[in-house]
């Protein structure tokens, strides 16, 4: 079939270009999370049904792919709770609840998420600065959020800061050890767990 400007079987080469990075991020997503497979480029392209030329249009290498992955699933905790909370209301106890139980259904409906982001992640040498990062990152935002719904406490902020890295370091604690089967919980007894401890927190 002929190639007229660009356009091939109706998608444009930026497009098509767009879906190949889009399907290794996902083969990327689903090799990382296995620990059966041993995480290469070759077993990520192969996953993906494509050649590592088409790896090298999008990443650097592995390590760029990885990254990748992991700021994707980050975004995703990020907007998921928040639009959660903003959905449910005015009520701090019902935002929170509904924010954290918004990133337990992640972890329920894809656990390659959660054992990518908080367990495999430590693995990488080369991206556990950048797991450090987003976990401040999300703690800060944490903090934010709270502040914002439970209105003037008389808390410092580094005080509310503190807190947000107890919340989220605990919560990374806890998960770890939910996803590698070390403790038996039901989703709703880790929301309410995660509940309690950011109650207690910013009391």
């Amino acid at each position: 079939m002929a190639v007229q400007s660009g356009v091939y079987r109706g998608a444009t080469a930026a497009e098509r270009a767009t879906e190949r990075r889009s399907r290794l991020l996902e083969a990327g997503l689903t090799v990382w999370a296995d620990p059966a497979i041993r995480t290469t480029m070759t077993a990520v392209c192969a996953e993906a049904g494509l050649s590592e030329r088409y790896f090298y249009e999008s990443f650097s290498g592995l390590d760029a792919l990885l990254e990748a992955v992991l700021n994707r699933i980050a975004a995703e905790i990020e907007e998921i709770s928040r639009a959660a909370a903003d959905a449910a209301g005015n009520d701090p106890e019902v935002r929170m609840r509904a924010s954290i139980s918004a990133f337990v259904r992640l972890l329920v409906e894809d656990p390659r998420k959660g054992r990518v982001a908080i367990v495999e992640s430590v693995a990488v040498p080369e991206l556990r600065r950048r797991r450090t990062e987003l976990l401040r990152h999300l703690a800060h935002e944490s903090a934010i959020d709270v502040r914002s719904w439970i209105g003037g406490s008389g808390r410092s902020r580094i005080a509310d800061e503190t807190s947000g890295l107890l919340f989220i370091g605990g919560m990374a604690e806890l998960v770890t050890a939910w996803l590698d089967g070390a403790i038996e919980a039901t989703p709703e007894e880790i929301v309410e767990a995660a509940c309690r401890a950011l109650r207690g927190l910013y009391r």
